[in-house]
């Protein structure tokens, strides 16, 4: 028989008790799982609600800040089969533990931007060295600070499209290098674990090669260059509507980077003409023409904003709806086999980045200077004693699963019940193979609205706070006490 003091005991363990996917690193060609060494493809969406101006600081709003919210689009999210969020401007001022963990018990990585279109939170594109400064370099930090304990915080973006004709790609390619490095520096001092630092750049093919050439060149024999760019992304909208692997040009993309030494993917796609989206592109993306070179995507965007890019329909009081493009969509995930583009062992682990030299740039007035700015003193005081929060960033546990919020099908329908599925120890979220959302009536119960998400097994990596181990003690602790 067991006390009522071990019954209680055993609940506190079970309710402290917090589950993690893998931190992943960026391994030659590929994200890889550092316990199996299998690779990973991104199937991802932008998320930003509101926009630009749903990032509020100063009010304590930004895309993470609300847990009521993340877990409404965190239970579409893991029913649409992604496995990414891409968020673009937050603050570290705004505690983001809520939001986190609500991602990563449904098998969710974020991709984090440190910039914001904010004054003094970004590098002016056209004259660099006026906002390269220790200010601006302490809030960078701070984000990463910010986020890094977070075992689903799957790589930082040290800027995005801030290169965009040959006049920027002259002057801010070396601030861009600088960036990256001062964030490398400090997540190598004040991290745990690496988290890949890269850049997300404009598809413009005029000098795309040369900006990845750029950024991804080492200055040194051995490549231990600390400015060397981890990750190269891009944001491409050229497959619009019924195209094809030729038609887009994506033959050109995987020609261009093939060898590549750090993992390639589309930070944004999804060309929003004609409309409703038919994704056609995803099958060949997560194909056998482009995962050996490109490690998947993000589509621009979850929520409907005045771009017209969204899949869902965010409205004031909470409320949401999804739509056709949602629906078409999750139609394309589910005809992927994730086996396949999850369950293989990385390859091309070992290749050598060029040199950095004037030869590697072939568009005439890209920069070729590869001489880096030096970090400024003040700011190398950062990343050598670290930047201190008002918190202490943390995994917590996720004691709601279900939606509070009304939300519709694309054809109207309410979702009765709709709730997240924490998924165990080292998964991550995949298609599930559930019907678009129109194809028929609401869902009626909160086990089968979560999708019965399919869970991508990583065997090896261990939790926050509690091994699987653990949960199965604590399991049969309780079938005991039956």
């Amino acid at each position: 028989m067991f006390t009522n003091t071990l019954r209680l005991a055993l609940a506190a363990l079970c309710a402290s008790t917090v589950l993690a996917v893998p931190s992943l690193e960026a391994r030659g060609a590929d994200f890889v799982n550092p316990k199996t060494g299998n690779r990973f493809q991104i199937l991802g969406v932008a998320y930003q609600p509101g926009g630009e101006s749903g990032y509020k600081p100063e009010s304590g709003v930004d895309a993470l800040a609300d847990g009521e919210v993340c877990l409404r689009d965190a239970a579409l999210m893991q029913r649409l089969g992604i496995n990414a969020i891409r968020v673009y401007n937050l603050s570290p001022e705004i505690n983001h533990d809520a939001c986190a963990s609500i991602f990563n018990a449904v098998g969710i990585y974020m991709l984090i931007d440190v910039n914001s279109p904010k004054i003094g939170e970004s590098l002016h594109r056209e004259e660099p060295w006026t906002t390269y400064t220790p200010s601006y370099l302490n809030r960078t930090f701070a984000v990463v600070e910010a986020f890094k304990n977070y075992p689903n915080t799957l790589l930082f973006f040290s800027g995005n499209e801030v290169i965009n004709d040959l006049k920027t790609g002259d002057v801010i390619p070396p601030y861009i290098r600088a960036v990256t490095r001062d964030l490398k520096n400090y997540v190598a001092k004040h991290s745990t674990r690496p988290i890949p630092v890269g850049y997300s750049a404009a598809d413009v093919r005029e000098f795309l090669i040369d900006t990845w050439n750029y950024l991804r060149c080492t200055t040194t024999a051995d490549a231990s260059d600390p400015s060397i760019a981890d990750i190269f992304a891009l944001n491409s909208y050229s497959w619009c509507g019924d195209s094809s692997f030729k038609t887009s040009s994506y033959d050109t993309l995987v020609a261009d980077f093939k060898g590549t030494n750090v993992p390639i993917f589309f930070s944004e796609y999804g060309c929003n003409e004609p409309t409703p989206r038919i994704f056609t592109e995803v099958p060949v993306l997560y194909g056998p023409l482009m995962t050996p070179v490109l490690s998947g995507g993000l589509v621009y965007e979850y929520s409907q904003e005045k771009s017209n890019y969204g899949l869902v329909t965010i409205n004031t009081d909470g409320s949401a709806k999804l739509l056709a493009d949602y629906d078409t969509l999750q139609k394309q995930y589910n005809t992927l086999n994730v086996t396949a583009l999850q369950g293989v062992k990385a390859v091309n682990s070992t290749i050598t980045p060029p040199k950095c030299q004037s030869s590697i740039i072939k568009e005439k007035g890209f920069s070729n200077n590869f001489t880096i700015p030096a970090i400024l003193k003040e700011a190398q005081v950062f990343v050598d004693n670290g930047v201190k929060l008002s918190y202490t960033p943390k995994l917590i546990p996720v004691t709601t699963t279900k939606v509070s919020q009304v939300v519709k099908q694309s054809d109207g329908t309410t979702i009765e019940g709709l709730s997240i599925t924490v998924l165990a120890d080292d998964e991550s979220n995949t298609p599930s193979g559930q019907k678009p959302s129109s194809s028929g009536s609401s869902t009626s119960s909160s086990s089968s609205s979560a999708a019965s998400p399919t869970a991508s097994k990583k065997s090896g990596a261990g939790s926050v706070q509690a091994s699987m181990g653990a949960l199965t003690v604590v399991g049969l602790l309780f079938a005991a006490l039956l």
